[in-house]
């Protein structure tokens, strides 16, 4: 079975990582979606996501890499796939995450949302803390892998 998880992965980190190679030992095959909002400047474009979660998976079967813009539902539509998986960290993920399943479960389909919980090692890992980190010049290696981590770095010096 083909799931899908979405998310603007900016950047990727192990709990996302984490949440990707659980979620195929369950079911078998996962979509990474990378979610292009354009009303969003993201910390890296789309491409460059792409790229880093590409290298962060590399020699990783049955994995694909793809992106998408507009709503979760349609994208599940045009892929044929009727699950999408979430990772949970705390209450306010469920409370918001469970919205949001709901939405789709109601928006006209039958896409199921499972939630998968994060382990206790990435609990405190987020996407804006590693970008934080990296802003001000600290380690991210508690947070992303260390391809992620120098790209990170390259981008700061950029700006």
């Amino acid at each position: 079975m083909k799931v899908i998880y979405a998310g603007s992965f900016d950047p990727v980190t192990y709990g996302h990582l984490d949440i990707i190679l659980r979620a195929r030992k369950v079911f078998g095959e996962v979509i990474v979606a990378v979610l292009n909002n354009k009303k969003k400047t993201g910390f890296f474009t789309i491409s460059e996501r792409l790229a880093l979660l590409e290298k962060a998976l590399e020699g990783e079967e049955n994995i694909e890499i793809d992106s998408f813009e507009g709503l979760l539902v349609d994208y599940a539509n045009r892929k044929n796939i009727g699950t999408v998986v979430r990772g949970l960290r705390s209450n306010s993920d469920f409370e918001n995450e469970y919205m949001v399943a709901m939405a789709n479960k109601n928006y006209g389909t039958d896409l199921e949302t499972v939630f998968l919980l994060t382990t206790q090692e990435h609990l405190f890992i987020s996407s804006s803390l590693a970008r934080e980190v990296a802003i001000f010049g600290g380690d991210t290696s508690l947070f992303v892998p260390e391809i992620v981590g120098k790209a990170m770095k390259e981008k700061v010096r950029e700006r």
